[in-house]
């Protein structure tokens, strides 16, 4: 049995606190991440690292390895001092990730296996970013995956139907079925059923 001494509490933090706190906590990370060796964005399905390596470098003056859940940026020159090495964050699909070099620049596109979920960091030991702050970009429905994309039209024809006081799919269903039913059993009387 817990005592009024067990129980901790926590201390009501105000509007402006709150605030000033997530300010300096936005700050912290934005430090973190600009120390990084590399720029990184991503969005549900991938992950992109960009690192500048400077005019003239070519693919064969690095030593790059991909592997499902590790990632190597190193000069091959400078094997010894990785620009990146590391543990991923999540498991990564190895046969669609890819790197390029434009610009003076290597880009590397590495594809998240769980296409649902945000990853906090590239490489585990690196700053972790605070992913409940994300604002995803709006996404076309072209770009989701099949069973996805039914979801979310299914949903989307819900929300139109209900906004116009029309039954849902699931109602819609129903009454087919109903019908059907009506259809195969004519001697029965339905004029009090009620569907649920």
């Amino acid at each position: 049995m817990m005592s009024d001494k067990d129980v901790t509490e926590v201390p009501e933090v105000s509007a402006e606190e709150q605030d000033r706190l997530d300010k300096a906590a936005r700050e912290k990370e934005a430090a973190e991440q600009a120390a990084l060796p590399y720029k990184w964005k991503q969005t549900l399905q991938e992950v992109e690292v960009r690192v500048a390596l400077g005019k003239g470098v070519k693919g064969k003056d690095l030593d790059i390895t991909i592997k499902k859940d590790h990632l190597r940026i190193a000069f091959k020159n400078k094997k010894d001092e990785p620009i990146v090495e590391g543990t991923l964050c999540k498991p990564i699909k190895l046969e669609d990730s890819t790197w390029t070099i434009e610009n003076g620049e290597l880009l590397v596109n590495l594809e998240k296996v769980n296409g649902m979920e945000w990853w906090k960091n590239v490489v585990t030991h690196h700053p972790a970013i605070d992913t409940t702050k994300i604002q995803p970009e709006n996404s076309k429905l072209g770009d989701l995956d099949g069973e996805t994309r039914s979801m979310v039209e299914k949903m989307m024809f819900d929300q139109r139907q209900k906004a116009a006081g029309l039954p849902s799919s699931e109602e819609l269903k129903k009454q087919e079925i109903l019908k059907k039913f009506q259809a195969q059993h004519p001697e029965m009387d339905f004029s009090k059923a009620k569907m649920n």
